[in-house]
Parts: C-alpha cells; structure tokens; sequence
C-alpha cells in the first residue's frame, strides 16, 4: 500500500501539466486537497485489480489518479457549508477555509472534468485499448453520476431531514461510497482485458467491501481515535445523522462489516483471477482498520 501510495501521489503531483495556463489560484487549491493525503484506498483498487488479472501497473496509474480526482472533488465539495459544513479534512482545513467557497467549488469543477482527461491517457500513453478506455468513461459517468455517487449525495442530504429505516441508509452508504470502489475495480478489471465473469466477480466485491467500508466508518466515528483519523469524532451524532450503530448497534455493525467482508472475498475466490491475493488482503486491512 505504501509502495503504491508513493507512485499514485508523484504522479498526482504531475497530474496538471505545468505547461497549461491555469490560473495559479485555482491550481493551488485543486493541489491543497488533492495532495492532503489519506488513504488513496480508490487508487489502490485500480491497481490491485488490474494486477490480480496480470494487467500493467503503469497502464492503471493514469485512471487510479483519474478516481483519486473524482474522489477528492467529492470531498471538497461534501465539506462546504451547504453541505456538511467541515472546517478539517484529514487534520488540514478544508478547502473553503482556505481559498473560500467560490474557488473550492472550482476546485472540485477543475478535478471532475480533468479526471476524464487523465483516463484517456491510458490509451495515449500506455496502449490501453479505446474500446476499453470507453467503457471506463462510462463506468465513471454512470457510477459517480446522478445513478451512482451524485445520486448518493443527494439521498444523504434529504436523508438529514429524517431517515426513517436501515433500507435508505444502505442506499446512501451503497451510492455515495460503493459505487466509486466498484468503479475502480472495475476499472482495473477492463485495463487487463477482464472477462464478463472476472467483471461481475470485482463488482460484487466492490459493492460488498464498500458497504463494509462505509460501516466501519459509522463505527469509527463513535469508537476511533481522532488524531490518527484526522478529523473529529461523534460528528455524527452532534449532527444528528442515523447509522448503523444508531440502528442495529456497534456490536452488530461490527459483525456486518466482517459479513460483509466475507461475502466480498468470496466472490473473488469463486471467479478465476491470476493473482487474488493483493484484493483479499486489502479487504481484510480494511476490516481491521483504525482511521
């Protein structure tokens, strides 16, 4: 993860060419949230699943930074006040603190968009099939669109007006987290020429760890460490928000994550990938996770 983690953050940092005439504001502010750190978990995915099925890890790199984009947009916008109203992110302030909310919400703009940029060069620059490269733009449109995490988004905020059972919340947690971590394995699925079959396999893993993923984070938001998770803890219950630990408690939500986890590594282990073993052990370092 740290060896991957350093490949994805120097390419990052290239990611904008510094041949572009960007206006130097808006280039320091998409940088500020890009390069704050975290886990790079949506990254890591593409390359974990491409390599499982004997793809190229220079071949993914250019899509697992184009998910780090859509995810770091998401983020910058999730925290502005007529969202979530985050002052930190990850221990840092957020965005708008720190440019104001107009060059935030530019900031998120400038990433959606250049993500689409940053896949294509998969097939510029590494031969990845165009077929290819066009079912992954799809995947992303339709995954982190009005379907998927947009879709996600939209359900948490009327969500905060009074969720009513555990149905909606899954629907919330499935969107706005699952659908990015099944489009990055999948993602890395298409950049090694996976099968139908190997395809389906990495989407249900993804939508199963994804869930898991989300759940632990309910639950660390009630039990973790608030300087290794570098943000504050019991937010959700300062704003009021339903979970799972609201509605099956924490002992319960912890036996879904690792149900949940289960039935993830299953779906890999019944279908026929080369090289499983990074994806398995992802999932188990997510379940046991501390941030």
């Amino acid at each position: 993860m740290k060896e991957v983690t350093a490949l994805v953050e120097a390419s990052l940092s290239e990611c904008l060419p510094s041949s572009w005439d960007v206006p130097a504001n808006l280039r320091e502010s998409m940088q500020y949230s890009l390069m704050a750190g975290g886990k790079r978990l949506r990254p890591l995915l593409v390359i974990a699943a491409a390599e499982a099925l004997g793809g190229s890890r220079e071949a993914a790199l250019p899509v697992a930074c184009a998910i780090e984009m859509i995810h770091t947009y998401s983020l910058i916008h999730d925290d502005l006040p007529a969202m979530d109203n985050d002052d930190y992110r990850r221990g840092k302030l957020t965005n708008h603190k720190v440019y104001g909310e107009a060059m935030a919400i530019l900031a998120g703009d400038a990433l959606l968009t250049h993500a689409f940029y940053s896949i294509v060069q998969a097939a510029r620059g590494h031969q990845v099939p165009a077929e290819q490269v066009l079912n992954i733009v799809e995947d992303l449109s339709v995954l982190a669109g009005p379907k998927g995490m947009v879709g996600g988004q939209a359900a948490d905020i009327e969500g905060e007006q009074g969720i009513t059972d555990l149905d909606q919340l899954k629907y919330i947690h499935l969107h706005k987290t699952g659908d990015l971590i099944i489009f990055s394995l999948m993602a890395g699925g298409r950049i090694a020429n996976a099968t139908e079959e190997q395809l389906t396999a990495l989407a249900a893993f993804g939508r199963h760890l994804g869930l898991a993923f989300q759940i632990q984070d309910d639950i660390l938001d009630l039990t973790g460490d608030e300087e290794k998770l570098g943000k504050k803890t019991q937010s959700d219950v300062k704003q009021q928000k339903v979970t799972y630990p609201y509605f099956i408690g924490v002992e319960a939500s912890i036996s879904e994550v690792e149900r949940l986890t289960q039935t993830a590594k299953k779906a890999i282990t019944d279908a026929n990938f080369a090289h499983p073993e990074r994806l398995l052990e992802i999932a188990d370092y997510l379940v046991k996770r501390d941030h």
